[in-house]
């Protein structure tokens, strides 16, 4: 699952440490998402939504093996 976390995060002039605040989450958690590495709960990715007020569905693109065929 690839996502647009940190393109949303630049174009709204966010730093790492302001976004792990808002979410209460670590800097950490928010690099590790960034880099794909980390799979966010469902609260955390609604919570990522609505600070960058989109849907959960912009920020994360599906991989065509995570689809249901």
């Amino acid at each position: 699952m690839k996502n647009l976390i940190k393109e949303k995060r630049k174009a709204n002039q966010i730093t790492q440490e302001h976004l792990s605040i808002q979410l209460q989450v670590s800097r950490q958690t928010i690099i590790s998402l960034e880099k794909g590495k980390y799979k966010p709960s469902l609260v955390l990715a609604h919570k990522l939504a609505q600070v960058f007020g989109c849907t959960i569905e912009d920020l994360f693109i599906f991989e065509d093996d995570e689809n249901i065929k």
